[in-house]
Parts: C-alpha cells; sequence; structure tokens
C-alpha cells in the first residue's frame, strides 16, 4: 500500500515566503533587500515576519533607488553572497535596466569568463487589479530578449516554492516574475516540497486535439478553457512554458507533432513578444506537422486602461481562448 503524500495548504503567496524562508536557513550568504521588505513586510506582504527571525541583515530595507540596490545585489554577487534583490513591481525595473542589461547580463562575457554574477531579481508582473498604465507590464517577454540572464514565471504552487533554490544555484543572473494576480490563490503544497527544473516547460494538462503554449497567469486561465472544451468533446494539451529564456522548445514542438494545432496565450503585448518568437520557432522546426496556422492571444496594442471593464477587455480572458480554440479545431486544415 502507498504511502500518502502529506500536503499542507497555502497560497501562492506563502509558498515564496516558504521558499524564502529556506533559502535564508540553508544558506549563510543568502539575503534579501528591496523596498519595504522588513519592517512592512513587501508591498505583496511576500517578506512578513521574516525580519523578525532573520533580522535587518539578511533582510534588507532599501532607499527608493532601484539602479542602487540592483547594483549593490551585483556587487554582493561578486563577492561570493547570494543576494535575491526584490523589485516592488516590474515596471521599477526600468530605473534598473542599466543594471541588469549592461551589468548583470554582460560582466561574465565582458570579463571573458572570469566574473559570474549569481544574482536573483524577483519582480511582480501583469494586470488585472485595476493599476492603470504604469504598474500593469507584463515584461517577460522584454527581458527574454537578454542574452545572459534567466527569466522564469512561476504559475504554481509548486513553481512558486522550487524554482528559488535553483535559481539560487545558477552562476549567472536569474529574473523571478511572479503574477500579482497569483499571490492569493489557493492550494496544495507538498509539506516537504524540493527544487524544480527550471530549464523544463511542463505539460498541464494532456490532449490530442490543440496544443496550447503558454505560462503565468494566463496558465490558469488556459486550464479553465479546456476544462470547458472537455466538456464538448474538445482535448486540449496546455504546456506550462515556466522559463521563457531559455525556452523549452522540444516540449510544445513534441506535442504539436501529437496535436497539429498551436495555440499562444500571452499576457504580453503582440508585437516583437515571446509569442512572435514561439510562433516563429514552430514555422522554423514544425511547419509540415502544422494542419492550421499557428494563432496568438495577447493583451491589446494599448496602455492598459484604469476602467475594469476595459482592463478586462485588453487581457487575455478564458472567454476568448475557448471561441479560439474552437474556431481552430473546427477548421479543416
Amino acid at each position: 500500500m502507498e504511502a500518502k503524500v502529506k500536503t499542507t495548504s497555502t497560497t501562492y503567496r506563502g509558498a515564496v515566503r516558504q521558499a524564502i524562508r529556506q533559502a535564508l536557513l540553508d544558506d549563510e550568504r543568502v539575503f534579501i533587500m528591496g523596498e519595504d521588505v522588513g519592517m512592512y513586510g513587501g508591498c505583496f506582504a511576500v517578506t512578513k515576519g521574516l525580519i523578525d527571525e532573520f533580522g535587518p541583515d539578511r533582510v534588507r530595507d532599501t532607499p527608493l533607488s532601484e539602479s542602487s540596490f540592483v547594483g549593490a545585489g551585483i556587487g554582493a554577487a561578486l563577492t561570493g553572497m547570494r543576494p535575491i534583490v526584490e523589485i516592488m513591481t516590474v515596471n521599477f525595473s526600468m530605473l534598473a535596466l542599466d543594471q541588469i542589461l549592461n551589468t548583470a547580463a554582460t560582466l561574465l562575457h565582458m570579463s571573458g569568463g572570469q566574473f559570474n554574477v549569481p544574482l536573483v531579481i524577483r519582480t511582480t508582473s501583469g494586470g488585472g487589479k485595476q493599476l492603470a498604465a504604469q504598474h500593469s507590464h507584463a515584461l517577460e517577454g522584454w527581458y527574454a530578449h537578454i542574452p545572459g540572464i534567466k527569466v522564469l514565471s512561476p504559475a504554481t504552487m509548486e513553481d512558486a516554492y522550487g524554482m528559488l533554490k535553483p535559481a539560487l544555484e545558477d552562476p549567472d543572473p536569474v529574473f523571478i516574475f511572479e503574477n500579482s494576480l497569483l499571490y492569493n490563490s489557493t492550494g496544495e503544497l507538498l509539506s516537504h516540497p524540493e527544487s524544480v527544473d527550471i530549464d523544463k516547460a511542463k505539460i498541464r494538462r494532456e490532449g490530442r486535439d490543440i496544443t496550447i503554449i503558454t505560462y503565468s497567469i494566463s496558465l490558469l486561465k488556459s486550464l479553465e478553457a479546456a476544462k470547458e472544451l472537455a466538456k464538448e468533446g474538445i482535448e486540449v494539451e496546455v504546456i506550462d512554458l515556466r522559463t521563457l529564456r531559455p525556452l523549452d522548445d522540444d516540449t510544445y514542438l513534441q506535442s504539436i507533432a501529437k496535436t497539429h494545432r498551436a495555440l499562444i496565450v500571452d499576457e504580453g503585448w503582440r508585437s516583437g513578444s515571446i509569442s512572435s518568437e514561439i510562433a516563429t520557432r514552430i514555422m522554423e522546426n514544425a511547419f509540415y506537422e502544422l494542419d492550421w496556422p499557428v494563432q496568438r492571444i495577447c493583451r491589446e496594442e494599448v496602455p492598459i486602461p484604469y476602467a475594469k471593464h476595459l482592463e478586462e477587455a485588453a487581457l487575455p480572458q478564458t472567454k476568448q481562448i475557448i471561441e479560439k480554440v474552437k474556431e481552430m479545431v473546427n477548421a479543416h486544415g
């Protein structure tokens, strides 16, 4: 008789906090720094209580200067520490772009392989909370354009916890994007969770009729759509990319070889997006497997509106996914 796997109920926020706490316990070189991560407990309450347990040397509040504290994180990484730098929301990462792009991502190359930068940056991404145009960006695909960094986008409890450890063990910079709508989501986490393979995509639902390739909050919408479509006899295979750089091409290409149709759901803007890159790779590597052209659902090409009904109209939604899948599956290619 198989032993029952023990799990605990938690939130996505709780899974991230648990991963940070465990990292601080496991390795004295690890510390976290960012705006309000200490006494306030983080803008999204991810680091709440950690300063009481680990003190202000390892849970460090910083000035409101992203360029400065990301630069300090790079310096700490170069001297043997394992910093976790929290940027409150991804739009603020623009203020540290010089440090991220011109220093962290390039230093190994520019030093002729002498200096790695084992830096982990966490930030909050995505729309849907009526935070308007300045605080609703989904720039994961933007950062996936940059050689020299890994880009992770955990969508599940398992990944919210399990991606941090391998990110900290990576000798090069890793950027983790946490969608703000996921923080309050609840689920089960193993009582003794393990790290995950951050180089591999994962099939979250198997199907035969069409492949949906997605990540982050769009994974949940895609799985919801797949559940509804199954009631009508349409079986959708859902691929969670998990990591946007480097892309795990093999997983989604093998799926397309089975289903012969591909839909990419991406909360980023359509033009120059990660969906554009994936669609091109499919055309380069699996063109003759396709029974229908690759399709995409992305956010509208506008700054995100504040008004709730307009914001919802601008972002990919479950209903859109259902309609697009029906259109593609019912078409004869």
